[in-house]
């Protein structure tokens, strides 16, 4: 017998790399050794080593046959087959003892969770090997003694509501309820379970359970990744006794394939104001809970509560998590670097699961005892009712709950006393009702003679389930098949009449129906009629990806359309987005790191529909906002430039106000749930009711980070100065502004370094005093506050030691005085101050500032009059723009009251010998104080010399000329075919006269400039 107690079975396997891994070139970080599973931080090269009961290794050592099955080279590798064998048996071997079973995947997006599960062309899955096999023994029963019954059901849970899969249309009348029974535990309310009597009805269920599916995720913006299926299959062993009575052993098998894990940690992103999470991924972060809950009261004496209620998922786990089953849970891996965080976090998810420990009893009972049991309490529910229901304020609620109570139990017990037979025969009859007779046959006969589209889906096993194929003549795409619609395609971004399909006979065409239509073919956005070529990728709206399959004349048997999924469709999108481009593209001294960028590629892609999604919900519930992915640059930010990190934000625009947010990827997945949250409510009873303040669409406004430039200072260790105009860019390297900036060093006394203060070698300068004075005078071309005049920016830097400073705001302008300075003075000139200026930069930031909206400010209150909120926004607008306006008009008074004061001062001081001022008077004065005379004899000087040098250098470019001249001969002379040594030879001759030349003139410049300079000072 066994024991009362029994634990969690983990198993964990990993995949083969996928195309968009190999891409990256991504490296394995995950090694398998017996039972033991090691996982290898790709930066640091720490391991990590965890046990469980089974790790199977399917990440290379294989083949694939004739038939499409791969096929193991060594013994390391774990096929399909062998994966049943070690749990799908022990799931099977549970059933016919009558315990209850249960099997789960668990893992991130695309890690091979339905692989596993379900499997994928000739590879089948644990399922359906374990249906195949339970068959294969009910079919061998001869003991005419012996009933055995299976029946199967099928449920997706999504956003905390439950839908049967083999119901059509039920997404569209409400969600099933989960109910409690003393002795049941948690069920799901009027869920279909449908009686089978062989696999090939199993497979037709499971096929009509997965259109279903996938039409609801179209209609519903459901993915499979982010929703959990249960499969259950009831296997009833009934037994007559010697004495004529029955006794029926029941086992329930629960088959659960989970959404991807990744979307638990997108719940409450770090740093967002909205930090609750959504029921979107509520099931799955409470999963992760109880699994903790349980873990710890498996290893510990004190009382633990387990929080079974908080989600939908764990109610109907419940019997599986430390209850009356025998659970086994498979933890699937992806093999690849760039999944690091993942991986990780599954494997420590599935190193908790193995310590709950269960308690499975065989489920056995006489089947007159149960019928029995119902009977009376039956009667004892008819009883209450009579009374009045429960009584209290609630009654009418009390009765109700009776009666559904009621209903149920009549409708169990009509099931018990209806034969097995009679039953079989009822669910093939509800069966032909649902499938006309050689529909299927006609289809197929269709999809061989005509063009089509076939749906496209992140999941593999939900892509090729839809089809829709083309008559000559015209097809119209559209939301509601009213009108001239001929294809309903519900989905987001889908509008009335999408698009126009035109079949001539020979060619097919697509053109949008309307110009807000969405249309993509083969990466590319159609605006007008375009011809279709056989395998182009198709994207209608946001999210709904189909392949074309041509004409029967443009297929070949060479056609390998397995190559273009989700992946496909995904990276072809990004590339002709440009983002490439954007991620290759170095800026400055920026240096590319292609595994930085392949992640960060790797995770626009994943973006990419997302974002898509977001923007067309954005615009059927009526806001105004637009989401656009970017790519950040940790170099932008870095003073050595060296900086290599890429990552990828969402810029959150609002079309209407003009305010903009910068979203890390976190807080848009965070907020994207939430979305889905608001627009699920919005399809269920068309209303829209969120307080600002719960509106994932809205956010107070911040500063934004707009452009920056590195100013190398390497100069000033040489006592020279830096007074230039620097651009800044941001991002993507495009022009933001342009600004002005004076980096001055000087003397002990604050004043400019002269000629005669020259320093040869910055060692020179070690434990001397050092002054600087930064000054920022205009900003130049501010594309920010050209935009809108509400706006305004500032610039912040941080110079060697100090805090992060910046300069005041400048309110409406796009260029204008800044009048910023600060001096630096250090005491003592260190080696770190030293290797500071000569290998890092001064990076000055622009960003900018955003002012609240009239609504805004008044915390959302408005008068209810749209012309009036204008006037009071144009109005903020405009103080905003004065006030900057005043602020200039001060300091410019400021100015010229202290131009008057030094004119004065200078008046009265006309006798005495000049004295060396400040850092900006001395830049001022100087010209004055040197005499008019001397300067201009000096600029004569100076305007000769460079004269006769411009005209030398003349002679220089002539020469190279000739040179040029010289290999063309070469090239074009036939007695010298091209002679690669005679061409040498005169560009060596050449290269030796122009380098003689050009010493000469840089010779003779220098004496010339010494010279003028000794006169100078003399």
């Amino acid at each position: 017998m066994p024991s009362n107690s029994d634990s969690v079975k983990v198993a964990v396997r990993v995949r083969p790399f996928n195309q968009r891994e190999k891409n990256a070139g991504s490296a394995c970080i995950i090694s398998m050794k017996g039972n033991s599973t090691t996982i290898t931080d790709p930066n640091s090269g720490q391991e990590k080593t965890f046990s469980f009961d089974h790790s199977y290794w399917s990440h290379d050592g294989f083949i694939e046959d004739k038939d499409g099955v791969n096929k193991s080279e060594s013994d390391h590798y774990a096929d399909q087959r062998r994966v049943f064998s070690d749990l799908g048996k022990g799931v099977l071997d549970n059933a016919w003892q009558g315990y209850n079973a249960a099997l789960f995947a668990y893992g991130q997006t695309g890690s091979g969770k339905s692989y596993s599960m379900i499997g994928y062309g000739p590879n089948k899955g644990i399922v359906p090997i374990t249906c195949e096999e339970l068959f294969k023994v009910i079919e061998s029963n001869k003991d005419k003694d012996k009933q055995l019954q299976v029946s199967f059901s099928m449920l997706e849970i999504y956003n905390e509501k439950v839908r049967d899969l083999l119901v059509k249309n039920k997404a569209e009348t409400g969600s099933l309820k989960i109910r409690q029974d003393q002795k049941m535990g948690f069920y799901v309310e009027g869920l279909k379970h449908v009686p089978v009597r062989n696999y090939k009805e199993i497979e037709k269920l499971m096929e009509q359970g997965t259109v279903n599916r996938t039409t609801a995720s179209t209609n519903m913006n459901a993915t499979s990744s982010r929703s959990h299926m249960v499969i259950t299959i009831r296997f009833n062993q009934v037994i007559m006794g010697a004495d004529g009575k029955s006794n029926t052993r029941s086992s329930d098998i629960n088959l659960v394939d989970l959404a991807g894990s990744e979307r638990s940690a997108s719940t409450g992103a770090t740093g967002d104001r909205l930090r609750e999470g959504s029921a979107i991924n509520q099931s799955l972060s409470t999963l992760g809970n109880v699994i903790s809950a349980l873990a710890d009261q498996a290893t510990s004496k004190k009382k633990v509560i387990v929080p079974y209620r908080n989600s939908v998922l764990t109610m109907l786990l419940q019997s599986a998590l430390g209850g009356n089953s025998r659970t086994i849970m498979i933890a699937a891996l992806s093999p690849a670097a760039i999944n690091y965080d993942e991986t990780l976090s599954t494997l420590r998810y599935a190193d908790r699961a193995k310590r709950i420990q269960n308690k499975a009893v065989v489920n056995e009972s006489p089947t007159e005892r149960l019928i029995r049991e119902l009977k009376e309490e039956n009667a004892k529910l008819l009883s209450m009712l009579s009374k009045g229901g429960r009584g209290g304020p609630d009654s009418s609620e009390g009765r109700r709950e009776l009666q559904r109570m009621l209903q149920e139990n009549e409708r169990r017990m009509n099931d018990m006393n209806l034969s097995w037979e009679q039953r079989l025969e009822q669910a093939r009859k509800e069966w032909q009702k649902s499938v006309s007779v050689g529909d299927d046959q006609k289809s197929l006969e269709e999809f061989q003679h005509k063009p089509y589209i076939t749906n496209i889906n992140e999941d593999p096993q939900l892509s090729g389930i839809i089809k829709h194929c083309f008559n000559k003549g015209k097809t119209v795409i559209g939301k509601t098949k009213t009108g001239d619609v001929n294809v309903q395609l519900r989905g987001l971004g889908i509008q009335p009449r999408h698009a126009i399909i035109h079949h001539t006979g020979s060619k097919v065409y697509i053109e949008p129906a309307e110009k807000s239509a969405l249309v993509f073919a083969s990466g590319h956005r159609v605006r007008e009629k375009f011809c279709l070529s056989h395998l182009d990728r198709i994207r209608l709206g946001s999210s709904c990806l189909f392949l074309y399959i041509g004409l029967p004349e443009q297929r070949t048997p060479s056609d390998q359309t397995d190559q273009y999924n989700y992946d496909y469709f995904m990276m072809e999108l990004a590339e002709h987005e440009g983002v490439t481009v954007d991620l290759q593209t170095p800026r400055g001294t920026e240096a590319v790191d292609e595994a930085s960028s392949e992640r960060a590629f790797q995770e626009y892609v994943r973006l990419m529909p997302l974002i898509s999604e977001a923007n067309a919900i954005s615009e059927e519930l009526s806001k105004t906002v637009h989401f656009d992915a970017e790519i950040k640059s940790d170099a932008s930010h870095d003073p050595m430039g060296k900086a290599t990190g890429r990552e990828v934000i969402v810029r959150v625009t609002d079309t209407k106000t003009k305010k903009i947010w910068m979203w890390p990827h976190d807080k848009f997945l965070h907020r994207k749930d939430l979305m889905d949250e608001l627009y699920s409510q919005f399809m269920e009873d068309s209303s829209l009711h969120v307080a600002k303040e719960k509106d994932p669409f809205w956010d107070p406004v911040e500063d934004i980070f707009l452009g920056s430039c590195h100013i190398l200072l390497q100069s000033l260790s040489y006592g020279l100065e830096v007074d230039e105009h620097f651009t800044l860019h941001n991002y993507h390297g495009k022009e933001e502004a342009v600004m002005h900036v004076q980096l001055l060093p000087c003397n002990a006394k604050g004043q400019l370094l002269s000629e005669d203060d020259n320093i040869y070698e910055p060692a020179e300068l070690l434990g001397q005093p050092f002054h600087l004075s930064l000054i920022l005078n205009q900003y130049m071309g501010v594309r920010w506050n050209k935009e809108d005049k509400s706006r305004g920016v500032y610039c912040r830097y941080k110079f060697f030691d100090s805090k992060v400073l910046a300069t005041d705001t400048l309110w409406g302008k796009s260029t204008a005085e800044v009048n910023y300075s600060k001096d630096f003075v250090y005491r003592k000139f260190t080696e770190d101050f030293l290797r500071y200026l000569s290998t890092q930069s001064l990076v000055l930031e622009l960003w900018g500032k955003q002012v609240e909206s009239a609504t805004e400010q008044t915390n959302g209150y408005t008068n209810g009059n749209a012309e009036v909120d204008n006037d009071m926004l144009k109005m903020t607008h405009q103080v905003q723009y004065l006030k900057g306006e005043c602020e200039d008009l001060k300091k410019e008074n400021f100015k010229l009251k202290k131009t008057v004061d030094t004119q004065k001062q200078a008046l009265e001081m006309s006798k005495a010998k000049p004295r060396r001022g400040s850092i900006v008077e001395a830049e001022k004065k100087r010209p004055v104080t040197e005499g008019p005379n001397r300067a201009v004899g000096l600029d004569v000087d100076l305007a000769k010399a460079l004269k006769i040098f411009f005209k030398d250098v003349r002679d220089v470019q002539n020469q190279v000329k000739e040179m040029r001249q010289q290999v063309m001969e070469v090239n074009q002379d036939s007695r010298q075919n091209g002679n690669l040594k005679v061409a040498l030879e005169k560009q060596d001759k050449g290269l030796h006269d122009i380098d003689n030349h050009l010493a000469s003139c840089v010779q003779n410049l220098k004496q010339t400039v010494a010279s003028t300079l000794r006169k100078g000072k003399s």
